[in-house]
């Protein structure tokens, strides 16, 4: 029993990060209707001014904002100079709905490059006042430590502020219109550009903020966060593209089936899991758990 406790523990942290960039992904679909693989290499950004902060200010806690701002600040910067001309230039034509992600994923190598660059390639340690030892529960460690909490929290304040953004602000529903009807929307008053690019700016903080906790318990490289891009894929999938709840728990979902996967199976079918658990839940409910099928979530 304890052994089954301890493996929900570590699917709960992992599945929480895979949420986040979950969350980002979703929020991008929503705005603008393009899959963003660029998200990690946008969070990996991110994570290294936050580690650049970090060095300076000698704080985690002052370093934390300034990733965030920086995440978003990113994002925002590819969506004005790179995808809304892209947009503009191949609307119409065969590749309209291709040419985006394609450039998706000429963005995330160029900044894996740049990273590289004046970075390097080395592992750096981007470290947390936080203790990545398990808690004490009579005479036994859990498997659950206080930076595994400061992810599982900051994934339900991230969730819940991006819900109530969509939920009850003029700028959430300016946003969901600009992705459904873009045409109406400008005509209603609603600056299309503008709105897309909040959208990507809140994606990117979002992101940093499952870099900047993620990575005190791994280490910091251009390619760390790459396998998070595809689990946070397959979560984002699995809960439904167009729900914010739907992508924290699919990230939930994930993360607990890879942590059963590991106890009970073996790291064999890691990498393989994540798309054998997409497929299963494609084949019982194909839009995806929290998806309506043709209709938009609120």
């Amino acid at each position: 029993m304890q052994i089954f406790f301890n493996t929900i523990l570590v699917g709960l942290s992992s599945g929480a990060i895979y949420a986040l960039i979950s969350l980002a992904l979703v929020l991008v679909w929503r705005s603008t209707r393009v899959v963003n693989f660029a998200a990690a290499g946008q969070a990996i950004l991110s994570t290294y001014i936050g580690y650049e902060a970090m060095t300076r200010m000698h704080n985690y806690w002052l370093s934390l904002p300034v990733a965030i701002l920086a995440g978003a600040l990113i994002s925002a910067l590819v969506e004005a100079i790179i995808m809304r001309p892209l947009a503009k230039r191949t609307k119409g034509t065969p590749v309209e709905s291709i040419a985006p992600v394609i450039a998706t994923l000429g963005v995330l190598g160029g900044i894996r490059s740049l990273a590289g660059l004046i970075w390097g390639n080395t592992f750096l340690q981007y470290t947390s006042p936080l203790s990545s030892k398990g808690y004490m529960v009579g005479h036994t460690t859990i498997p659950f430590s206080p930076q595994n909490a400061a992810i599982v929290v900051g994934a339900a304040v991230v969730l819940l502020l991006f819900a109530a953004l969509f939920k009850f602000t003029r700028l959430g529903l300016a946003l969901r219109a600009a992705s459904f009807q873009p045409e109406i929307s400008r005509l209603s008053g609603v600056r299309v550009d503008r709105v897309r690019t909040i959208g990507w700016a809140f994606a990117g903080a979002a992101g940093a903020v499952a870099g900047a906790l993620v990575t005190p318990t791994t280490y910091l490289s251009p390619n760390s966060l790459d396998l998070l891009l595809v689990s946070g894929f397959v979560a984002a999938v699995i809960g439904g593209l167009e729900s914010l709840i739907g992508a924290v728990v699919g990230g939930i979902v994930l993360g607990v089936g890879f942590a059963f996967i590991l106890q009970y199976i073996g790291t064999s079918v890691t990498f393989s899991a994540a798309f054998i658990i997409l497929l299963i839940v494609l084949l019982i409910r194909p839009q995806g758990i929290f998806g309506k099928g043709s209709s938009r979530e609120a």
